[in-house]
């Protein structure tokens, strides 16, 4: 019993490790969440508030997909057109609003840039969220199928690791983003960032199209 008890621990520890391995995998990667947080934590506004969003939607993604509806979702053609065509154009949106603000570098300097209200801020953390395609194939399909590897503690501890990792991430992106203010002290710098923000909306934007076109 001991020995079969051990094993049981090791098992739900690797399943725990590989959890949070590709969870933190999966969300370093460049993308839209990912931009809108940091640019929020370089001005430092509703840090807490968006960080905390973004890792407890992952968190009911991930436990959706571990729980079996990434399979379900797959296997729905209309649902997933109708999301990649919603999430397109307000990533589309977004950039275009991110291209806009680098045309005005002067106006947006930390001290200078007017604060979003936190509905605002909230509205557009979630519809780069929920809008965004690639956030369901990443955390209900890919790592709700990789789930199916484990049984029991193990699939839970599995879900648990991928769900830790994106509470790590969220809040060290967007609290050590204020590591970078002194470099962003220049208007110029934030001409820079917003033009990388407005080139990676697009480029989601166009490969959730081309999926669509070219499948």
């Amino acid at each position: 019993m001991r020995v079969k008890s051990k094993k049981n621990r090791s098992i739900v520890g690797t399943a725990a490790i590989s959890g949070f391995l590709l969870g933190l995998s999966l969300i370093v990667a460049i993308g839209a969440q990912n931009a809108y947080i940091l640019r929020q934590g370089l001005l430092r506004q509703h840090v807490f508030i968006l960080s905390l969003i973004c890792a407890l939607s992952d968190a009911a993604l991930i436990a959706a997909g571990v729980a079996g509806l990434g399979t379900l979702i797959s296997q729905s053609p209309t649902l997933i057109t109708v999301v990649t065509i919603g999430g397109a154009a307000f990533l589309f949106w977004y950039g275009f609003s991110a291209f806009r603000r680098a045309m005005h570098p002067d106006g947006m300097h930390a001290a200078n840039t007017g604060a979003v209200s936190l509905k605002a801020a909230i509205g557009t953390c979630l519809a780069l969220t929920f809008l965004n395609p690639h956030v369901y194939l990443d955390t209900v399909v890919l790592v709700g199928s990789l789930s199916a590897r484990f049984e029991g503690e193990a699939r839970l501890a599995y879900g648990i690791g991928a769900i830790t990792a994106s509470f790590v991430w969220f809040f060290s992106l967007g609290y050590g983003a204020r590591l970078l203010q002194p470099f962003f002290a220049k208007p110029s710098a934030w001409r820079i960032l917003d033009c990388l923000i407005g080139i990676i909306m697009w480029a989601i934007a166009f490969s959730l199209l081309s999926r669509l076109l070219w499948p």
